[in-house]
């Protein structure tokens, strides 16, 4: 009897854990991978707005993240608003950090807000925010179709941009001005699961690996439109996109070249970092990611076959950094060592996850403006 109890003690035990696990696997899956665009990542931690005053400056809550160097998006409840660097020279107490306001863009910020920093620098569209000019398109999808904004230029190079993981298309348009500048047509792809775009079948994200035939649309619809030739950029997720569709699209002769910010490219370090971020307990990540796993159907090969140097048929330009917490820079940095005559690696310090631009604006159009000259 002793023996029965102990084994049933036991198997309830593993039930439960068996239990904990398919329930922590799930919140992962929905946590790290369901299209969310007003849901902050979790590497970005809550901040409070102490003071604004008359002269463009506003008072956070101090941490690692409000003293990052550059230009962020800042976001609240029913709020949005841009913060410039940090001013040094304003007193203010020790756990606050003063930083320049550029501008309020939407609803208000009280003091007691709470706000997240985030690298989504504009919202609305290229007109309302930049005063650039563009088209509203629609790109057939194989889900349906695909809202994009064209901005027009008078190159036959035309650049693609794909967002990431917690933004939407509106996160490209911090490159646009540049490249408006530089006269290159652009075409910034709302992709399966963002606002007016069909829902992914199964609800969730897949990194990458179904997304990448939403871009392989775009592609199709810019040569269709005189694209003589076509350069990607994509951050996060979207650079996985970008892989793939430089991988496997049938008009992948028509590329010219890659950009990769912040690329993910190991799908389970990513997946662990945002459950962690979750509080997903540590004895639980690898149940969690194998559950993971089992939802997505993805596999450890399925993301380094899109990531082999050996595959990389164009120029391809990695913005990546090591304070990414999200997307491993180990892994740019061995892509780009493997293939460095094709490959360049711009390493940007102090920027989190997709946020290259926002924590070195210059440096970063410099690179991409050396990058893409002698390509159109």
């Amino acid at each position: 009897m002793r023996v029965r109890t102990t084994a049933v003690a036991a198997a309830t035990t593993l039930l439960g854990v068996g239990a904990a696990a398919v329930a922590a696997g799930r919140y992962v899956t929905d946590a790290a991978l369901r299209p969310a665009p007003d849901r902050p990542l979790p590497n970005e931690p809550p901040l409070t707005v102490h003071a604004m005053d008359d002269d463009g400056r506003i008072t956070l809550t101090r941490s690692l993240a409000s003293l990052r160097p550059g230009t962020y998006g800042l976001v609240g409840r029913a709020c949005h608003a841009v913060v410039g660097p940090v001013d040094e020279d304003v007193a203010h107490p020790a756990d606050c950090v003063v930083r320049r306001l550029e501008r309020v863009t939407h609803g208000t910020l009280d003091t007691g807000t709470r706000v997240r920093l985030t690298p989504q620098v504009h919202i609305g569209n290229p007109r309302d925010a930049l005063g650039i000019e563009h088209a509203d398109v629609d790109i057939p999808g194989e889900l349906g179709p695909l809202p994009a904004w064209f901005l027009p230029g008078e190159r036959t190079t035309w650049v693609i941009t794909t967002h990431g993981l917690g933004t939407t298309r509106e996160h490209p348009m911090v490159v646009m001005p540049m490249l408006h500048r530089m006269r290159i047509p652009v075409l910034d792809l709302a992709y399966r699961g963002d606002p007016g775009a069909p829902r992914p079948p199964d609800g969730i994200s897949h990194l990458g690996e179904t997304e990448w035939r939403d871009l392989d649309a775009a592609i199709r619809y810019a040569v269709r439109y005189g694209a003589e030739s076509i350069v990607l950029h994509g951050w996060s997720t979207g650079a996985s996109m970008a892989l793939r569709a430089a991988a496997n699209s049938a008009l992948r002769h028509r590329l010219s070249g890659i950009v990769l910010d912040s690329p993910v490219l190991d799908w389970r370090a990513t997946l662990r970092a945002l459950a962690t971020a979750r509080r997903i307990p540590a004895a639980l990540l690898p149940l969690a990611v194998r559950a993971a796993e089992g939802r997505t159907g993805l596999h450890d090969g399925k993301l380094a076959e899109a990531a082999d140097p050996e595959s990389l048929p164009v120029p391809t330009l990695i913005v990546h950094g090591p304070g990414d917490t999200l997307a491993p820079w180990d892994a740019s940095r061995e892509l780009a060592a493997a293939r460095p005559e094709l490959v360049t690696l711009h390493p940007v310090r102090h920027a989190p996850h997709a946020a290259m631009w926002n924590a070195d604006p210059r440096g970063y159009e410099e690179a991409l403006r050396r990058f893409l000259t002698p390509l159109i």
